[in-house]
């Protein structure tokens, strides 16, 4: 068997759809079967997977903490898309010292970036898959 290098594209949000949920299921299976999972790219209202201020109940599965866990064991870079990000309220401490806002609340292990890395990834990557 061949492995081959994925990135995610993750449009949904962090809960209300099964989208990010499914895709973060998605990666752990292509990743147990021995592929590379290089990026997920956080996109439309897929970028609340990225914000630090989600509490989820203590008997619910904690999807924003998954992908960190998943970034951290696994080398992963998760990337949100910091135009859809602003405009959700996801901002880095650099995009809130931009734009002179109190508080920055973009997660550990995830970052801000732009079409221009999904663009890379796609002429890079041999799967682009999205959820």
């Amino acid at each position: 068997m061949s492995t081959l290098t994925y990135t995610l594209v993750v449009n949904g949000p962090l809960y209300g759809t099964q989208s990010a949920r499914s895709a973060y299921q998605f990666a752990r299976a292509l990743i147990q079967k021995g592929h590379t999972l290089v990026s997920v790219f956080f996109y439309q209202d897929g970028v609340t997977n990225g914000t630090s201020l989600s509490v989820p109940a203590n008997d619910e599965f904690d999807l924003a903490k998954a992908w960190q866990n998943l970034a951290q064991e696994h080398g992963v870079s998760l990337e949100t898309c910091v135009a859809a990000s602003l405009r959700r309220g996801i901002l880095s401490e650099k995009e809130a010292t931009q734009h002179c806002v109190f508080k920055d609340n973009l997660a550990d292990g995830f970052v801000q970036t732009g079409l221009g890395s999904l663009a890379e990834a796609m002429l890079t990557q041999d799967r682009i898959i999205q959820f």
